[in-house]
C-alpha cells in the first residue's frame, strides 16, 4: 500500500447541543467526526479520513488520486 502524507480543509464547528465540536473534511465527502474539545474531534477525524480513503482505495480500485495545491486567499476568525 503506498501511503502518502496529504493535507485536508477541516471545518470545525462547536454543536451546542451535543457540547462538542463537529470536524469536517471540507474536501472529502461526508467525512465527518466529532469530540468535546477541539483536540478530541481533530484526532477523530484523522482516524475518519484514514478509514475513509482506505474504503475509497478497496471499492474503486480504477480511481485515480492526484495532490494539487493552489493559492487561494483564505481567513479565519480563530486563527
Amino acid at each position: 500500500m503506498n501511503i502518502r502524507k496529504l493535507d485536508y480543509l477541516i471545518k470545525l464547528t462547536y454543536d451546542k447541543d451535543y457540547k462538542g465540536y463537529v470536524a469536517e473534511v471540507v474536501n472529502l465527502y461526508g467525512c465527518m467526526s466529532q469530540g468535546k474539545t477541539k483536540k478530541e474531534a481533530l484526532d477523530n477525524v484523522e482516524k475518519t479520513i484514514k478509514a475513509y480513503m482506505k474504503t475509497v482505495a478497496k471499492t474503486d480500485k480504477s480511481a485515480e488520486f492526484t495532490k494539487r495545491s493552489v493559492d487561494t486567499p483564505f481567513s479565519s476568525l480563530n486563527a
